[in-house]
Formats: structure tokens, sequence, C-alpha cells
């Protein structure tokens, strides 16, 4: 079954709200659908209070053998004496050692049983977390850092272990424990005794309390100037190659370093105010003890008690003093833990942006014609982004989206792909609108090939496989031959095998692309959506690219976002964007006969083509690379040629004139 959330999700160490992450921690503690995670709940109740029972005895055995030892007239004779020296006390001090060895057996017990409901709450939240993460949109992702979020997961998933372990190991065993001794104090000696213990508690947990809630804001400041750290070190070592680039290392170095310094100052406070609070807890119980073992003192003087009893009152109270440490620990600890899940707790209640409609369907791909209706949209309201957009892209043909740099190309994808939703209009396929649909099948219908290729750090064979995870080896081998990959994996002493490495970096950008259109190919949907498929390819391998693409587009819908023109002049319909409207459309011929902006662009492109070639004629630039631009010469934009003019910076450098 799958986890579900907690219905509370109210956590905040400001608030006191101990009792709140309980009630939302519980049904994992105690989860329906484990009849025998409930049966280890109770075993360790059981185990819990027999521990507890035998903790009380043990101050009696100690008192038992004490007076067994300074009791006279045990005996008149030597032989008689011998007897009793040998039985009574040395029975008693057996017990002891029993008794103490029975209440470490019982407690271990105790925590091995409840080991596996703890773990089990724990891995059910960090999955919880793990999965609403992946469900919230990706604006959420795009303001937050990895190194920042991992930090939250990973201490949220400590301190619900934290939670859970020390309320019921150690806060609800102190409780008990604290209860027997109260009784038991009652009953051996008077309601004085019991006052003073029960004031020392009370001045105990009071001075925790204040203590801990002056401790929080310092604990917060270190939290935050952890993850600050943490997220600087992972964006630095992210962006190893662009350090290198630019010499940066040691201004990334006194980056992280100032990080360092403020996560110091908040560390050193930290300790500081934990030595404060454990010598303040130390004064006020031995205050407590001080007096209580003067009260019996005056009593063996007057009689009224044995030695026995001095010796039994303070081995409780130093027996009382261990789970009373805890319960001050057990407070500091919960409290820390709290602030430490506050953020994970957050991100469970951040709704999810983007979220299938009640009832919503899968979807059927049947012919696969796409439809912008009047769609409208806008990162910021003040912004506005695409203006009543209309376009159609019939079943098996391809439409090409074109434009200059922000007039809306990357955003259709993103709305086609639901990262978000549209504003007003809508998009629909086959004639249902997407947003009626499971946002799963939705995307299991669309094959996306982006112009940034992320891998991840695992095979070349799994980040193939991820395109479609139950295809075969032959399968996986097929695509990256359609892909033209093939051979040069191949070629690695590991094969398929071969680590790609962080985000892919030890392969070229090309190969990498290549492994994206291979993913796309084995995935094998029935829309096709290209964001410059081809922009990291050499000209050769782009020629070899494109026919692989040509003949996988083949009765597929196929949208492509284009920044090379010459990519696309074989297209069906080419839909030419400014400022988020439709200013053109209609095949290349027809927009370069229009001389309208796409035949300026194309001209562009053209002319800095041009000026390249001409540079390299006379010597003044050199461009060996595996991945360098084709040097086809220029073409006038009447003949309409396709040959490829230019690579994508020149591309680029086009658009952002135009």
């Amino acid at each position: 079954m799958r986890p579900t959330a907690p219905e509370s999700r109210d956590v905040s160490a400001d608030k006191g709200a101990l009792l709140g992450t309980l009630v939302a921690l519980w049904p994992y503690i105690w989860p329906s659908d484990r009849r025998d995670l409930k049966g280890r709940v109770m075993w360790a109740l059981v185990l819990l209070l027999a521990a507890k029972l035998v903790t009380v005895l043990m101050p009696f055995t100690f008192k038992w053998a004490t007076d067994a030892l300074t009791e006279t007239g045990a005996g008149t004779g030597t032989a008689t004496t011998l007897a009793w020296v040998l039985t009574a006390p040395i029975a008693l001090t057996v017990a002891y050692g029993g008794s103490r060895i029975l209440m470490a057996v019982l407690t271990q017990a105790r925590d091995g049983v409840f080991a596996k409901v703890a773990m089990h709450a724990v891995r059910r939240l960090a999955i919880l977390t793990f999965e609403h993460m992946h469900k919230l949109s990706l604006r959420f992702h795009l303001e937050r850092k990895t190194g920042g979020l991992t930090r939250v997961l990973e201490r949220g998933r400590n301190g619900i272990e934290i939670i859970v372990r020390m309320v019921l190991l150690q806060l609800v065993p102190t409780i008990v424990e604290f209860a027997l001794i109260v009784g038991v104090l009652l009953w051996q000696f008077d309601w004085r005794y019991v006052a003073t213990i029960v004031a020392t508690v009370v001045m105990y947990m009071w001075y925790t309390y204040v203590a801990t809630e002056w401790r929080i804001g310092i604990r917060r400041k270190m939290n935050d100037s952890d993850t600050d750290a943490n997220t600087k070190a992972i964006d630095s070592l992210l962006n190893y190659e662009t350090v290198k680039y630019f010499s940066a290392e040691e201004r990334e170095t006194a980056r992280y370093d100032r990080s360092m310094v403020r996560y110091e100052d908040a560390s050193v406070k930290a300790y500081t105010s934990l030595a404060v609070l454990n010598a303040g807890q130390a004064a006020i119980f031995s205050v407590g003890l001080t007096v209580v073992m003067a009260m019996c003192a005056i009593g063996v003087r007057n009689g009224t008690h044995t030695i026995g009893d001095f010796v039994m009152i303070n081995a409780m109270m130093i027996q009382l003093y261990q789970p009373l440490n805890f319960m001050g620990m057990v407070y500091r600890e919960i409290k820390q833990a709290i602030i430490d899940i506050e953020s994970m707790f957050r991100i469970l209640s951040r709704e999810a942006e983007i979220a299938d409609a009640p009832g919503a369907a899968p979807l059927a791909v049947t012919a696969g014609t796409i439809r912008f209706e009047d769609v409208r949209f806008s990162y910021d309201p003040d912004r506005p982004i695409l203006q009543g957009l209309s376009f159609e892209v019939p079943a098996g043909k391809t439409v090409a989206i074109v434009g200059p740099s922000g007039a809306g190309k990357s955003t259709i994808s993103r709305l086609l792909y639901r990262f978000y939703d549209v504003k007003g209009g809508r998009i629909t396929i086959d004639g249902k609108d997407i947003r009626a649909v499971t946002q799963t099948s939705l995307r299991e219908s669309i094959g996306m090939v982006p112009q940034d290729t992320v891998l991840f750090n695992d095979t070349i064979r799994y980040n193939i496989r991820y395109g479609r995870w139950e295809a075969t080896d032959a399968e996986v081998e097929e695509a990256a031959k359609l892909a033209r990959i093939d051979g040069f994996i191949r070629m690695a002493p590991k094969g398929y095998e071969t680590e790609v490495g962080e985000r892919g970096l030890k392969l070229s950008g090309g190969e990498k692309q290549r492994v994206a259109i291979a993913r796309t190919i084995l995935k094998g949907p029935p829309i096709l959506l290209l964001d410059e498929a081809t922009s990291a390819l050499d000209s050769h391998t782009e020629r070899e690219i494109q026919d692989a693409l040509q003949q996988v587009s083949k009765n597929r819908t196929t949208l492509v976002i284009a920044h090379r023109l010459s990519t696309i002049v074989g297209a069906d319909e080419i839909i030419v964007l400014d400022k988020g409207r439709i200013v053109e459309r209609g095949t290349h011929a027809a927009l370069l006969a229009a001389s309208g902006l796409y035949a300026s662009m194309w001209n562009r492109q053209r002319e800095a083509e041009a000026a390249r070639e001409k540079l390299a004629e006379v010597g003044e630039t050199v461009d060996d690379a595996p991945d360098a631009p084709n040097r086809n010469p220029p073409v006038s934009p009447e003949d309409g040629n396709p040959d490829r003019p230019d690579g994508a910076p020149a591309a680029d450098r086009a658009e952002a004139a135009a």
C-alpha cells in the first residue's frame, strides 16, 4: 500500500506542537494495514513495563544486602556468623546483580522488538516526502536548490527517527519509572520525600523547558547555515567545469567558507548553550539528592531508618537521575527534531500546483492530433508569455515552432507536458483537454528529446532503458543503433555498462544527445516533441540523426521547437512566434517568399555562416572539434536549399539579433 500523508502537517517548534507531531506520526507507528507491527508495539510495551518493575526492585536488593551486612546479632557463635555472612548478604548481592542483568536484557529486547516499527515509520514518511517532491511543479523545483532539498530530506528522516524512538523508548518508560518510584517512596518513607523529589523534578523540567526554548533559535540558525553551506558545496561541485573555466577555485572556496563561518558561529553557540543546560540540570538534581539524603541520615540517627534505607534512597535517586536526564534530553532532542522536520512537513503541506482532476481518465491516443486553442500563459502575471496562441499539429504530421529568443517556444513544450497549466484557452490531444486526463498517461504518450540532456549517474544501458524500463537488452541496443551511438558504445571497454558520470559529464554533448534520442526511440510514443534535438551534434552526425528522427517520426505527430532553421525546412508547417503571438505560418519555401521575420532570421543565419567561412578561409579561425558546425558555403535564401547553414551559436546570435 502506498503511504499517505498525515492529516495534520502543522509542525512547528515555535508552537510547542509535540502533541500535533505525535498525532501526525501515529498512523505510521500504528499502521492500520500491518498487524505484525501492531503486535511489535504491544510486545514492546509489555517488555517496557517488565523492565521498569525490575528497575524499581534493584534498590531494594541493595538495601537488603546492606542491612544484612550491618545487622547486629545475626548469631552468637563463629560458625553461625560465618554461615550468615556466606548466605544472606551474598545471596542478596547476587540478586542485585541478577536484577541489573535482567533489566538490561528486557530493555534491549524492547529496543530490538520496536526497531522494526520505528524504521518502518521512518521509511514510509521518507518515501512520502520523496514522492511528494516529484509531484510538486517545475516552478517549485526551479525556486529551490537541489542541495537544500536533499538536506531537508536527510534531516527530516533523522528527526522522525529521533521522535519515534525517543517518545516510545525514552519518554514513556521515564514516566512509568517516575510513577513507580513515587509510589515506592510513599510506601517506604513518607510524603516529605515524595514532595522533595516532585519539587526537584518540577524544577528540573521547568529549567529544561526554558533552556531548550532558548536554544531553539540557535539550533535553527545552525540548521540554516548548514543547509546553506551544503547547497553551495553541491552547486559548486555540479558546476566543476565552469569553476575551472574561470579559475574561480579561490572564489568558490571563499564563498563556501563564508557559509562555514556562519555554521561555526552557530555551532559554538549551540554547544555553549548545551553546556549551560547540562550544568543547570546537574545542579538542580544534586540539590534534591542532597536534601533527601540528609533527611534519611537524620532518620538513621534517630533510629527510624536503617543504613540500608540510606543506601536505597541514594541508589533510587541516582537511578532516577538517568531517566530524568533522559527526560531533559528527550525534550531537547524532540524539540530539535521538530525543528529538523519543520521544512519536511512544510514541503508536505505544499499542494501540488499541477494535479490530476477528480475522475481523470488515462489518455488513449488514437490519431495524435494536437491543438492549441486560444492558449494564454504567463509565469508572472505582469509578463505575459503566450497571448491567444492557436494552432494544430495534424496526426502524423510535423510542425515546427521558431522565433526569436523569448518568443515562448520552450513554454509550449512545458505546457504540452503539463509542467504548468494554461491560464486561458486549452490544449487538446485527439479532442481531449490534457487537464482532464492523468498526467502519467499524458507523459507516457509523448517522447521528449530536450536541447540540454542530463543523464543519470549510471550506465549507458540504464540511461537508454529509462525510456521503457521493461525493454530487453536487444531492444536497447537496437534503439542505440537507430540513434547512431551503438558503434561508439561498443568501442568503450565496458560497452553498454560504461558509467556516464554525474549528469553524464563523461560523455560529449553529442554523445549525451544521442543517448537521449535512443531513449526516446526506445519509448516509442505516438507523439514526439523535439527541442532542438541535434543542437549538440557535428554536421555529419546531425545528418545521420536527422535521417533517424525522420524515420522515427513517420506516422507520428511531431512538434519541433527549433533554433537552427536548417533542421526544419522539411516540416509540413512552420509557425513563427514573436512575443507570444503567431506572426507567420507556412512551409519553408512560402515563408522565404513572404520576406518576413522567418526570412530575416534565415538570412541572418546564412550571413553568420558566410562570415565564419570567410574567416576560416584566411586562417583566422580554426575549429577541429568533433562537434564542429557544418561549413557548407552560403546559399541564397531564394533557392530554399535545405543544406545546414550554421551551428547553434550562430543561430542563437541570429535569433538575438532578430
